[in-house]
């Protein structure tokens, strides 16, 4: 068990956020006799996999549906399996967008540099 400025540590993911996500239902993180909240290795992974949906472009309010989804355990494996197939297509498509602009921008240095 670890409290929060542990666990802030070792995800590198802000108390303030950590509280936000706890706030916004995100993960639900068990309290000690005083109210301290204690994270444990199952929090590490959530939050973790939280983070990685983020950096994908997932909106909160989708990363909300699929922490419900999670909460309610094995029997939302299909709904949850369908959430992350359908975000999988968002990204390889923002993928393609982000290497068009590269080639785009390459291309347009290459330019400047055959006028200097």
């Amino acid at each position: 068990m670890m409290i929060i400025s542990e666990m802030a540590q070792l995800t590198q993911i802000s108390e303030y956020t950590l509280r936000y996500y706890e706030k916004k239902e995100l993960i639900a993180v068990s309290r000690d006799a005083r109210g301290r909240r204690n994270y444990d290795e199952n929090d590490i992974e959530w939050i973790r996999f939280i983070q990685r949906l983020k950096e994908t472009g997932m909106p909160l309010r989708n990363i909300k549906k699929y922490a419900d989804l999670r909460a309610k355990g094995d029997q939302t494996v299909h709904e949850r399996l369908e959430m992350l197939e359908a975000h999988r297509i968002f990204v390889v498509a923002e993928q393609q967008k982000w290497a068009q602009n590269l080639y785009n921008l390459d291309a347009k240095i290459e330019y400047y540099r055959k006028k200097d």
